[in-house]
């Protein structure tokens, strides 16, 4: 080899070296351990103004997710308190997209009142297994927390599910209560009771699989908010607890309830004012006060609810099956409602209308009421125990468009209730088949003047 040739040798091995150099130290600032096959494979390329190679996957990225409350300091043993660990674990979650909180199975997890706040990122799940319990010493709760105990507010895309159970611990709530009733002194009884879980103008939640049981009162409530889905869910207290609607509904829209299981000691589905669009289905009521619309137009204030189904459902051994409740005296209108394909046992009053509704001994007269309008009874099925149907329409303002297609309801066995219908100042139209026949004069015909009287009533919701 000439001396040239040498010279030209050594420049070129030079060139290889400082080359590979560049990545490499490239690589080395990115991925501090690499392997030496990814070393030597890198070098191998020798390019000085060739890219380094793309980073390996970072496998924690999924765990980083995953926000369970017990890295945050929770024991889940049911004594301690671990509010301070959910509410920093929240945080934690509310910031990343796609994040789950978890609430592990066979850990008991005790929760003050608390507020969890949005907006987060979207697509936050709480993700419930274990049991979340609620104070369950009445004295133990500030005045300030007696509005609800799990206070969800101004999230969107959000949802909680899981296998666990929320438990508002609520047997001395309603113990308190009794004694009040009772006029039984030495207690102190708080004006207000706290609901289980409630949402405050949210949009796009959906609350499923879980069990809500044994809220002091309300057990889930939805206020101010939107597209809403819940859906296979269970609700569960007591007959005798006094107020613990099942789900709650006031100033919502485009709802749909599902393939749930409600009882409890009040209404299983309450339905408010500021409420339309909302579809329930496939739900088992019982025991409770039925599905309810209402009341409505307490202290003259104005009610509009609208284009509400309720279809598939079975209701037993409560107070009433389907029912629109208002008070003397409101303005508004419930109209555009349909009850289909009910099944009923043992209940008490299976379809009601009560434009006097009162929930004291006795309610003052009023004229005016919320005008009702387009309702629409059909397949209302089974058996009841002291009326079956009870329609008292405002002596005012008449209930129109009323429709009672194929009810067909019994007298459980070994009822005394009445056989026949109570139907006053109701409007609309039947058809058969009709049992018991006193249904089938149930309703008058309507003329123009009534239906002018009526929806001269309702523009409070225009």
């Amino acid at each position: 080899m000439n001396k040239g040739s040498k010279i030209l040798t050594l420049f070129l091995v030079s060139l290889l070296v400082s080359s590979s150099v560049v990545p490499l130290e490239a690589r080395k600032h990115h991925h501090n351990k690499k392997s030496k096959h990814q070393k030597q494979k890198g070098g191998a390329k020798g390019s000085g103004s060739s890219p380094a190679p793309a980073p390996l996957p970072d496998y924690n990225q999924t765990q980083s997710t995953i926000f369970n409350i017990l890295s945050f300091g929770a024991k889940g043993n049911g004594v301690f308190d671990d509010s301070k660990a959910l509410i920093a674990a929240w945080k934690a979650a509310c910031k990343i997209p796609g994040a789950t909180l978890q609430i592990p199975s066979d850990y008991k997890f005790l929760i003050k009142p608390i507020t969890l706040n949005g907006p987060c990122m979207p697509q936050l799940v709480l993700q419930i297994d274990g049991d979340v319990l609620a104070p369950p010493k009445v004295s133990s709760w500030s005045k300030s927390s007696l509005f609800q105990w799990l206070n969800f507010k101004w999230l969107h895309n959000f949802t909680i599910g899981g296998s666990g159970t929320v438990d508002g611990q609520g047997f001395n709530w309603w113990t308190v209560s009794t004694l009040y009733n009772n006029k039984k002194k030495g207690k102190h009884v708080p004006d207000m009771k706290p609901t289980a879980l409630r949402f405050y103008s949210s949009y796009n939640v959906t609350v499923r699989d879980i069990t809500i049981r044994n809220s002091p009162q309300c057990h889930l409530k939805f206020d101010n908010s939107g597209t809403v889905k819940v859906d296979n869910i269970t609700i569960s207290s007591p007959e005798s607890s006094p107020n613990t609607d099942g789900i709650h509904l006031q100033n919502t829209q485009d709802v749909e309830i599902q393939h749930s299981n409600i009882g409890c000691g009040d209404d299983c589905v309450s339905i408010q004012t500021g409420c339309s669009n909302i579809h329930i289905h496939h739900i088992t009521c019982g025991p409770g006060h039925g599905i309810s619309l209402g009341g409505l137009g307490k202290d003259k204030s104005a009610a509009c609810v609208s284009n509400i189904v309720v279809e598939n459902i079975s209701i037993q051994n409560t107070l009433s099956g389907v029912r629109i409740k208002t008070w003397q005296g409101g303005v508004g209108s419930v109209k555009n409602v349909s009850f289909s394909n009910i099944q009923v046992s043992d209940v008490k009053v299976p379809i009601m209308i009560d434009q006097y509704y009162c929930d004291k001994y006795r309610c003052k007269n009023q004229t005016g009421a919320v005008a009702i309008s387009g309702i629409k009874y059909d397949q209302i099925i089974g058996s009841y125990t002291v009326q079956p149907i009870h329609l008292a329409c405002s002596s005012q303002i008449p209930c129109i468009d009323v429709d009672l297609i194929g009810i067909q309801l019994n007298p459980s066995s070994g009822s005394r209730g009445f056989q026949s219908a109570l139907c006053w100042n109701s409007y609309g139209k039947s058809q058969a088949p009709l049992v018991p026949s006193s249904i089938d004069y149930c309703l008058r015909r309507g003329s123009g003047a009534v239906r002018r009287i009526a929806r001269s009533h309702d523009h409070a919701c225009y």
